[in-house]
């Protein structure tokens, strides 16, 4: 499937043009140079998940960029803790993460399932998916 298709790959996207935008101001180059990172692994773990060939694969790849959000997620409500951030924009970008994450699940879930019962064991990721509607 292409990954531009996805709402999710867009909207994670989105979020880290935004982020690069922001962030050029950013005087700090540490935190800047982390908070960007994290941004961009997200769309980016999600396009070489799909770009593989098996579910486990796909699954492994959108599982990295669902850290990945966990990640960013933090790192903009520390940002704003420390006035990198303006707290309406990190209210923002917060709530766009926790969608995205949510429609990582949905999406994990839909390829695990439709995969052979022989290739993945589902039991793996049953109790942290069944938290999650798929919302793709």
């Amino acid at each position: 499937m292409d990954c531009e298709k996805l709402v999710v790959w867009q909207r994670s996207k989105a979020l880290a043009v935004d982020i690069f935008r922001e962030m050029a101001r950013c005087e700090d180059f540490g935190f800047k140079n982390q908070i960007t990172r994290s941004a961009l692994s997200v769309p980016s773990n999600i396009a070489e998940g799909m770009e593989r060939r098996s579910a486990r694969e796909k699954s492994w790849f959108l599982w990295i960029a669902k850290a990945s959000n966990g990640e960013l997620r933090t790192q903009i409500i520390i940002g704003s803790e420390i006035a990198y951030i303006a707290k309406p924009l990190a209210e923002n970008w917060i709530k766009e993460t926790r969608e995205l994450s949510k429609m990582l699940c949905g999406l994990i879930k839909k390829i695990l399932t439709s995969c052979t019962p022989t290739s993945l064991p589902l039991e793996a990721y049953s109790l942290e998916l069944e938290r999650y509607e798929p919302s793709i």
